[in-house]
């Protein structure tokens, strides 16, 4: 089966980004590429579930209305499917006018003849978790059991993390494939579960395909409509237009009161879970109110801005025509003298820069921006990875990639070497390759860019590394007893939930493996409450979000919090106050294997413990061995502030507090 490009409201879009490779397993509506406009970011979700077979665009590539963007393998499921699941597809291809009322594919086996509802046996396969391979920890659920969407089904533990994996489909689970301590990688199947749908006869709602590929043709539509109203003088309210969802957020306010505006031209940026839609003024004119700010939940028919519009030719601009036939119909007044001056300054300088290479391109797609930010930033060649997003959830927004290229043109030619330099950290230019078979250059993700200079600071940290072991035999027994219980919650109770409380409690007795070195070296900063940051493991890299006053918190709280981070960290949620302020970190290589590491100090950081996985091993009693489950401790310090018969001292306790957590409570 062929997933086409939809009708996306445009002529040609541009591929920003594929969300899948071959060989993933793909369910109903799941998202597959990331297509761009100049008003509009898209995702185009599958018709259909199979494996991807093969990706028929790459990324920088312009498609158009039908084009092929991936050819799935149905499931064996979909080949056996009735008549009834195949009609839809007849529909939509002869008949696009009713696009939105076409019902979405059935990828099923029916298990029965009845006429009200089908059913069919769908494998919930390990995702992508960012490591070749991981180890199951924990089965969440049972033979028989009924899960949700999204509902967690196994936990597995890789060499950075402990991920609980939720399940892709709703149903009853009528397998499970995989046990407690199997060694697993993505596209192994772990569950089977029985799902039904309703009858093909019953009219679906409007699918997610439908939905956010018509998004732009709305708005665009609607824009139309009311143009030929605005073109008089007088004051005019731009409300939200139909974007396809109940409900929106405001991600970026493109202007401010006072701003003189054209026809056509983006003033607000909204967001659903399905696309980024710029809203254009359907007047031109000067801004005299802004009814939304920042954040705000929005719907359609609710005001954006009052705009007192400019006398101008009643002629009609239909819906047929083009946003640039409209706009020459428009007045176009000129825009404000601060945005004028930097963009005439921006476009004779960077004249002869006005295109990234394809690494460049591949890296501004995984940035957090809008449309119009992403092809300011082609226009202008500029690499937005490398500017600093003011927006909130760090959303690069225009302003930033003005300042940007306006601190390029003001700074000294050798700046931009100088602080390559610095991260470096003098290391020479790297040889030339081309006589060994050559190379090629492959963008880092925006998370590992980031980390670069991060990583650098540990050069200048003198760091000794302590090593321990812990018996948890007791603590693992308390654990195995307590998970049924916490599981029925929906509390997933691992052991680092222990190992975090643990590590709070003494840091109150031993406040400066919490501290900071001061600025002037000759000082230490005593923090007032522990900040633990726990890392997670993510498919673009490693994470640390923060976890808050776990000294303050029982057990449970810790493992529900621990459990929201992780999520949050997985689907790329985290706020920046997620990531700050941390006194304190734990890194766990969960069992995925090894016996110890040296964890770097995460600067102004002091102290970091590494967890490796606990294996057993024979212990002397005094009169004979006994076998006991043994977890590494790897406590790497900063020598300058923590002296080794300190770190000891520490490890040595925490051993003990882990042996028999009772003595938290003394």
């Amino acid at each position: 089966m062929q997933i086409k490009t939809p009708d996306i409201g445009v002529d040609k879009a541009t591929v920003a980004e594929i969300l899948v490779k071959v060989g993933d397993t793909v369910a109903v509506e799941d998202s597959l590429v990331l297509l761009e406009s100049d008003k509009a970011s898209v995702e185009v979700p599958s018709t259909s579930a199979g494996v991807v077979k093969s990706i028929a665009v790459a990324v920088g590539d312009s498609v158009s209305e039908g084009a092929v963007l991936i050819e799935l393998e149905s499931s064996e499921a979909e080949s056996n499917a009735t008549p009834a699941a195949e009609a839809p597809k007849e529909q939509i291809e002869p008949q696009p006018a009713p696009k939105a009322e076409a019902k979405p594919e059935v990828t099923a086996t029916s298990s029965s003849n009845s006429q009200a509802s089908s059913s069919s046996v769908v494998d919930v396969q390990v995702p992508d978790i960012g490591v070749e391979k991981a180890l199951v920890g924990e089965v969440l659920v049972k033979v028989g059991d009924e899960i949700d969407v999204d509902q967690s089904i196994v936990v597995v533990e890789s060499d950075k993390a402990t991920v609980e994996v939720p399940s892709t489909v709703s149903g009853t689970v009528e397998s499970i494939e995989i046990k407690e301590g199997d060694t697993v990688k993505e596209g192994v199947v772990i569950l089977k579960v029985k799902t039904s749908s309703a009858n093909n006869a019953e009219l679906p709602e409007k699918t997610a395909t439908e939905s956010s590929a018509n998004t732009e043709a709305s708005v665009t539509a609607e824009v139309k409509e009311q143009v030929a109203e605005s073109s008089q003088s007088g004051e005019i309210e731009i409300a939200v237009p139909d974007l396809g969802v109940d409900k929106a957020t405001v991600a970026e306010i493109l202007v401010k009161v006072g701003d003189t505006v054209e026809a056509d031209q983006s003033l607000i940026v909204v967001e659903s879970d399905k696309a980024t839609v710029e809203v254009p003024s359907t007047t031109a004119g000067v801004i005299k109110a802004i009814h939304v700010e920042m954040g705000q939940k929005v719907s359609q028919g609710l005001a954006l801005v009052t705009i007192e519009g400019q006398v101008s030719s009643p002629k009609q601009v239909t819906k047929s025509q083009t946003a640039d036939e409209a706009k020459s119909n428009t007045s176009t007044p000129a825009p404000a003298e601060s945005t004028k001056e930097v963009a005439a300054t921006v476009v004779s300088t960077e004249q002869g820069v006005d295109k990234l290479s394809k690494e460049q391109s591949a890296a501004n797609a995984k940035v957090y921006a809008g449309p119009a930010v992403r092809k300011l930033a082609r226009e202008l060649g500029v690499v937005l990875a490398e500017v600093k997003a003011s927006g909130p959830n760090d959303r690069l927004l225009k302003d930033d990639v003005f300042a940007y290229v306006k601190t390029r043109l003001t700074a000294a030619p050798q700046a931009t070497q100088q602080v390559a330099a610095q991260v470096a950290s003098g290391l020479p230019p790297l040889p030339d390759f081309s006589a060994f078979g050559g190379s090629e250059v492959k963008a880092m993700t925006r998370l590992q860019q980031v980390s670069v200079p991060q990583l650098s600071l540990n050069n200048f940290i003198p760091q000794v590394t302590q090593f321990d072991l812990a018996d948890i035999t007791e603590l693992e027994a308390w654990r195995g007893d307590l998970k049924a219980n916490f599981k029925k919650e929906g509390i997933s109770l691992t052991i680092l939930a222990f190992i975090a409380k643990a590590v709070a409690h003494l840091l109150k007795e031993e406040p400066y493996f919490a501290s900071h070195l001061a600025d002037d070296q000759k000082s230490v900063v005593l923090r007032n409450e522990i900040h633990m940051g726990i890392a997670v493991a993510t498919p673009d890299g490693l994470t640390v979000p923060v976890l808050r006053n776990p000294d303050q918190k029982s057990i449970k709280q810790i493992a529900i919090e621990l459990g929201e981070l992780s999520q949050k960290a997985r689907d790329k949620k985290l706020s920046p106050k997620d990531l700050q302020g941390a006194n304190f970190t734990i890194t766990s290589l969960g069992s995925i294997g090894g016996t110890a590491f040296t964890p770097l100090v995460n600067w102004p950081q002091v102290a970091i413990l590494g967890i490796s996985p606990a294996t057993m091993q024979p212990v002397w009693n005094g009169s004979s061995f006994d076998p006991r489950l043994m977890l590494p401790l790897s406590l790497s310090y900063d020598h300058r502030v923590i002296n080794g018969a300190d770190a000891a001292r520490f490890t040595n306790k925490l051993t003990k507090l882990l042996a028999d957590i009772r003595n938290i409570l003394l």
